[in-house]
């Protein structure tokens, strides 16, 4: 009876794994837990004990990352890097830590190509960042840094940005190492630090260790965004390009005095309706051609009042109903237009001082191709006010670059991308913040940001915000997708 009491559990699982496939295979995965992968990929050839091993060991490293506290500043970074090294020494995983500075450091780490591969092809990279922005714990529902499983999700900042893609690239290359998986081309895993905020980690590697990218083809990176909806992946966009950050500082100078008697033209009565006009004011709609792509792939899904402007978006924008429609939709408007976001202010230190300046920073993100110094003097001349000067905080403008879609790595995203998502659009992206890919590019790296996990729009807004999480089951179920990416475009 025992005996066959196990059988009829066996069987029960059996089913189950297959029914998860099966939904895995229609799109309907990201609403329920994992323990298969899609048919035709590498991990469709590996046991159910053993993605269901990886799976678990995906959900309790997140939550062992999500607990180290590397908010930037200071970063503290070492902590992270002492957490992948323990794991990549276990697994026997070639690796090498370098602290750059006390405290903040990267970790290198890389499986080689076959031995009997005459004529390897150039390296992968799998690169993320360790470090977190910063929260405020009094408005979480959960300790930030608690890595707390509750409502089916690991809560923690990092789990959006970008700790999960991280752990997922941890768990790949830990996959590669277990499952023995030839390759034709090294597997390179590198984790820096302060990409949050001077990007010193990815300088300090490329200046110092260069030698260590191995004159890579490929990069893979944050910056994909895979858009959840009613329970159905919208589409996998690939980050083939990003805007370019240009931070702005606005200072309005005044006549200082008491609080207690007003004054017109103080400094923050000058600031406020600087920023007011600022606020107001429209930056020119304009239409790169990986959008124009990217619109025109998205059509067929739009509703019909909305579909013959994402087929002709050039013209569309010449229309004022749809110019109006580009300002109230957050994920259009960023698309076809420099941004600009009011971030800072300050002022007096004392309430009833009014202070000889006031300040305001401003965080602009230029599209690829566009004029930094055309931008600054369009918003001096909007502010018109000799009292107020708008001036540069970047050291450096970044000039903005692109990485091209007609190579075999894409071509293994969009391929394991349609077998995980039917009829899911896999389309090139822009995305709306800056990544470390445009450092990478100049060295002749093609660089991409892919996400291996869904989020809906709640989920991906928790990015840098309050509460931020991820679903289990998209922990359990992104490391997998990953790996079968990377064995599509590096396994013999």
């Amino acid at each position: 009876m025992k005996r066959w009491r196990a059988l009829l559990a066996l069987t029960a699982w059996l089913l189950c794994g297959l029914v998860l496939n099966c939904g895995l295979m229609w799109g309907e995965s990201a609403a329920q837990p994992v323990l298969g992968s899609a048919d035709g990929t590498a991990s469709a050839h590996l046991s159910l004990d053993h993605l269901q091993q990886y799976s678990d060991l995906a959900v309790t490293w997140m939550q062992e990352y999500l607990r180290i506290d590397t908010t930037n500043p200071p970063g503290n970074e070492m902590r992270a890097v002492a957490f992948y090294k323990k794991i990549l020494d276990q697994e026997g995983i070639e690796n090498r830590a370098f602290e750059y500075s006390p405290g903040r450091g990267d970790l290198w780490a890389r499986i080689p190509h076959d031995a009997a591969v005459s004529t390897p092809k150039r390296p992968i990279i799998l690169l993320n960042h360790m470090d977190v922005v910063t929260s405020d714990a009094s408005h979480w529902k959960v300790p930030p840094f608690s890595g707390e499983i509750r409502d089916g999700y690991i809560w923690g900042r990092g789990a959006q940005d970008m700790k999960d893609e991280g752990l997922a690239q941890l768990v790949a290359m830990v996959m590669l190492k277990r499952e023995k998986t030839v390759l034709d081309r090294d597997v390179i895993f590198l984790a820096v630090a302060d990409e949050e905020a001077e990007g010193t980690g990815t300088d300090w590697f490329i200046k110092n260790q260069r030698e260590l990218l191995g004159n890579a083809e490929f990069l893979i990176n944050e910056g994909g965004e895979n858009l959840l909806e009613n329970g159905r992946v919208r589409y996998v966009g690939v980050d083939v390009g990003e805007k370019t950050t240009y931070w702005l500082h606005v200072v309005a100078h005044g006549r200082p005095g008491h609080g207690s008697r007003p004054i017109e033209d103080s400094a923050p009565n000058r600031l406020v309706r600087a920023l007011d006009r600022i606020l107001a004011y429209r930056t020119p709609l304009r239409v790169l051609p990986v959008v124009e792509e990217f619109l025109r792939d998205m059509a067929p899904y739009e509703p019909p009042d909305r579909a013959p402007y994402y087929r002709n978006i050039r013209k569309a924008i010449e229309e004022p109903k749809f110019q109006e429609e580009v300002e109230r939709d957050e994920s259009l408007n960023f698309l076809l237009r420099d941004t600009i976001s009011l971030t800072m202010l300050g002022g007096s230190e004392q309430t009833n001082v009014i202070p000889p300046e006031a300040w305001a920073n401003l965080d602009v993100r230029i599209l690829p191709g566009g004029d930094p110094t055309a931008v600054l003097e369009a918003l001096r001349r909007v502010v018109n006010d000799p009292d107020v000067t708008i001036e540069p905080l970047n050291a450096e403008f970044r000039v903005a670059n692109y990485s091209p879609t007609d190579n075999a790595l894409f071509a293994a995203i969009r391929e394991v991308s349609g077998k995980y998502f039917p009829g899911t659009p896999v389309v090139p992206h822009i995305t709306s913040g800056y990544t470390e890919n445009q450092r990478y590019r100049p060295l002749g790296i093609s660089a991409y940001g892919f996400n291996p996990y869904t989020a809906t729009d709640e989920e991906g807004n928790t990015e840098h915000g309050n509460d931020e999480r991820i679903r289990v089951e998209e922990v359990r179920r992104g490391p997998l997708i990953l790996f079968d990416v990377i064995a599509a475009v590096a396994a013999k």
